[in-house]
């Protein structure tokens, strides 16, 4: 692996992942759940994926305050300086810096890999190919990278990102992306989530890829973006030097880190950079954002039901996801396009066409019933 003693991991591990309530609640959000039944966690199949990019002392977990024991507990061989609490909520763009300017104090030449906690990647050799190759070339050039999911179908629910299909064989760039076999495209712009015309217009043109919100650059083009684009959180994280790889960081972070601005590393750096880049994958990705997305990754029966059961009596039912808790029984017919699931706490049976309602059904349980629904 290309420059392993320089390559770290940032994984962020913070969110609450709302839309897959009530299996992912407050106090146990996504990351920590087994959502695909293999018997571990996303944020321990994310984990033991990068321990084959680097050493394991060079793997961090960005989570919030309130996950620290849940991340001890779930990753037992991390470092315990190495997991890094949030805390507030202040979006990707102020964690991303946190990491960075503490990575950076310790080495310099240190080149990074941003990603999320809890995506499925199915075709894990052909992504450490990409990262892999992703990080020689940021280790060369100041480059903003992003791997970009080669998209397989006009859907709205992701961001897009267009490129520059072909770059001048003559220049400096052209050359130096040549000898990276092609791969790595100028990124000409960010989109937002398309109208389906849209999705299939970018789908046609052959020139867009999925952002999937993983990252790969040096710690100085970070450092160096930050200090251009978004200043005010430079200069917050800056004045932490003396303190990163201390006994003082912790009180540090927790006096200043809530004075940062709450904004995606998307809005504060990548739109408005020149050196972004993209790196258009086939990985086998998908962000697990929805039961929907995961209902078509999952495994299935005859009848296109994924179902995570052990005693069940099903009939006349299809297309249907269902996960009961163990020890649970259930008896289920003339269902169809329907998520139920059952957490110990609360049950759900819900339309799958009508899943993106869930957010707002979780808070009116909380609204009506009390915080322990949320």
């Amino acid at each position: 692996m290309t420059g392993t003693n320089n390559t770290h991991i940032l994984i962020m591990a913070g969110g609450v992942g709302s839309r897959f309530w009530p299996k992912s609640r407050n106090h146990f959000p996504k990351q920590f759940i087994d959502i695909l039944g293999l018997g571990k966690s996303l944020l321990q199949l994310t984990y033991e994926r990068f321990l084959k990019i680097c050493p394991n002392e060079h793997i961090f977990i960005l989570t919030h305050a309130d996950y620290a024991g849940l991340v001890k507990e779930q990753l037992p061989s991390i470092l315990e300086q190495n997991i890094l609490l949030e805390p507030s909520r202040n979006n990707t763009a102020p964690c991303i810096a946190y990491a960075s300017y503490k990575i950076a104090k310790t080495n310099p030449q240190a080149n990074i890999v941003v990603t999320p906690s809890d995506h499925l990647i199915l075709k894990e050799e052909e992504f450490l190919k990409k990262v892999s190759q992703a990080l020689a070339y940021t280790a060369e050039n100041e480059a903003l990278l992003t791997l970009g999911i080669s998209p397989t179908r006009p859907d709205t629910g992701y961001g897009y990102i267009k490129y520059e299909k072909e770059q001048g064989a003559t220049s400096e760039e052209g050359i130096k992306n040549k000898e990276q076999g092609e791969e790595i495209k100028k990124v000409i712009a960010f989109m937002e989530k398309p109208s389906l015309d849209k999705a299939k217009s970018y789908i046609e043109s052959g020139d867009y890829v999925w952002n999937a919100g993983i990252f790969i650059w040096s710690a100085n083009a970070i450092k160096n973006a930050f200090e251009k684009y978004a200043p005010e959180i430079a200069t917050l994280f800056e004045q932490g030097n003396r303190a990163y790889n201390t006994p003082e960081e912790a009180d540090f972070i927790l006096a200043n880190y809530p004075n940062s601005p709450n904004i995606s590393i998307d809005y504060a750096i990548l739109e408005k950079a020149d050196n972004v880049y993209t790196i258009p994958a086939d990985i086998g990705w998908s962000d697990l954002g929805t039961w929907a997305s995961l209902h078509s990754v999952a495994g299935k029966d005859e009848n296109n039901n994924a179902i995570s059961c052990a005693h069940l009596n099903i009939s006349n039912t299809q297309e249907c996801l269902i996960q009961l808790p163990a020890g649970k029984a259930a008896v289920i017919k003339g269902l169809s396009n329907y998520i139920v699931v059952d957490d110990g706490k609360v049950l759900l049976i819900y339309p799958k066409s009508d899943e993106q309602e869930i957010k707002q059904v979780a808070a009116s349980m909380v609204l009506n019933f009390g915080q322990d629904y949320l």
